[in-house]
């Protein structure tokens, strides 16, 4: 009898840190149904972003590639170019899947129709969270509710259809990012509740609950003390303009983090329908699902927020977790180091390809199998800078984390990597201790620049994979 192709359901949080979920590791937030995910499954405990905003992160996810060789490195409306990607689905299409994208692209401000997909859903920017405006299959039409809703619905419709072949499914949620207006000139008009818009039915949940501060939610002059290229950016978000903006968000408020947990509620409850959808079609053993982020968030930490820019672990880490019994045993946690690049080659293999030489991730399959299973020693973080917020001046770095340590290199702060900052992860994971400067590090620090160069060479084609 000849095997099954498996099929494949990824699931996409719009801006969900690595610890916004119940098995996550929150405080509070109640998430059953993700939580089964990692618990009959595998939670990756080291997951991470590689340019951790939006646009250049979901085009490394489609890609496998880092933002520098794929050129997305943004979240500048690039249409033409996210119609160009090399997007794993079109060499699924070739091993006989069925394709579908539900929910937000966001490479491009237009929702029209990738290709790659036999199915498409989705809708212009960052869509509306209530009564959105969606493209279905090339058509726009107005539609009323709440978007997590909605786009469960398209979901759980999808995966009850009846097919001829294995399903891809990328499904990707707009929650937990807020609304916002953008005027033509970019200036952001900040809706109630920093944009944070919950249904009824989950308003005042958690209302009591408080999210721990940690070791490094420090104040400016605190966090200048060892991380001195953050002097200008810190000084710039005290300025009246900023200060207000920072208010209008909320940002690393207690209200942010409820208000953020109430919008998963919803996202929760949709993966319990795509579940038993799944196991009343006699699919759902048959199907690998992960669930990951775009790009964490900070709450306060190393005084940044509402950013996710940044190469320290709360900008960096993803929520990661992966259900697939036939390769993966029930209760299973994985300590490898993983990228999100490493999707793409992962779904080509498991669905019986071979990854081309232009992807950079890694397929996954031998960590599904194994705890032991060696995977990448180290790797790049790149970030260019943008005028997103007013603050963040001139902020372009690169940065190579290993096993053990980050090295961040500020590409326009300082001479000579005087301001750069190198942490040893072991001893000091809320990254407090700058060991750039330290003589005893001396050597470390040579090493991890050596090895950074060569990631950067290996990103653009300049370097052997």
């Amino acid at each position: 009898m000849k095997k099954r192709k498996p099929n494949f359901l990824v699931i996409l949080i719009d801006d969900l840190r690595y610890d916004e979920f119940g098995a996550g590791g929150h405080p509070y937030m109640k998430t059953p149904n993700i939580d089964r995910i990692a618990h009959e499954g595998a939670l990756f405990t080291r997951a991470f972003h590689t340019t951790p905003i939006c646009s250049p992160n979901r085009a490394s996810v489609m890609s496998g590639q880092y933002a520098s060789r794929h050129g997305v490195i943004d979240n500048v409306a690039r249409d033409a170019m996210s119609h160009r990607l090399p997007n794993y689905h079109l060499e699924l299409q070739q091993l006989g899947y069925e394709t579908a994208h539900i929910g937000k692209w966001h490479m491009g401000n237009d929702g029209k129709p990738r290709p790659g997909y036999d199915h498409w859903i989705s809708y212009d920017g960052h869509g509306r969270l209530n009564d959105p405006v969606l493209n279905k299959n090339g058509r726009y039409s107005a539609h009323k509710g709440y978007m997590t809703d909605i786009m469960n619905d398209y979901a759980v419709d999808y995966l009850k259809r009846k097919r001829t072949k294995p399903f891809s499914l990328f499904y990707a949620h707009k929650a937990v990012h807020p609304d916002a207006d953008q005027a033509a000139d970019g200036k952001l008009t900040i809706l109630p509740n920093g944009g944070y818009i919950v249904p009824k039915r989950h308003q005042g949940l958690y209302k009591n609950d408080v999210f721990p501060s940690t070791p490094n939610m420090l104040s400016a002059e605190e966090v200048v003390k060892n991380k001195p290229a953050w002097k200008e950016c810190l000084e710039l978000k005290k300025k009246p303009a900023a200060k207000t903006l920072l208010k209008a968000l909320q940002a690393g408020t207690q209200q942010e983090i409820r208000l953020r947990a109430q919008m998963m509620a919803s996202v929760d409850e949709g993966v319990g329908r795509i579940l038993q959808t799944l196991d009343e079609q006699g699919e759902l053993d048959n199907t690998c699902i992960i669930f990951f982020g775009d790009n964490g968030y900070f709450f306060g930490e190393h005084g940044l927020g509402p950013e996710r820019r940044f190469a320290y672990e709360e900008g960096i880490r993803s929520p990661f977790a992966v259900r697939y019994p036939p390769m993966i045993p029930s209760g299973s946690n994985r300590s490898q180091l993983v990228i999100c690049q490493d999707i793409a080659p992962t779904l080509i293999e498991l669905a019986g390809g071979q990854p081309g030489q232009h992807i950079q991730g890694q397929s996954m399959v031998p960590v599904f199998q194994s705890a032991k299973a060696k995977h990448r020693k180290s790797f790049m973080v790149e970030y260019w800078a943008e005028n997103a917020m007013p603050w963040l001046v001139g902020m372009t770095y690169k940065a190579i984390r290993t096993q053990r340590y980050k090295y961040i290199h500020w590409v326009n702060r300082g001479q000579a990597g005087e301001l750069d900052e190198l942490y040893d992860l072991k001893e000091d994971p809320y990254e407090l201790k700058n060991l750039c400067q330290d003589p005893v590090f001396a050597a470390q620090r040579r090493k991890l620049q050596k090895s950074l160069r060569g990631l950067v060479n290996q990103a653009l084609g300049l370097a052997a994979k």
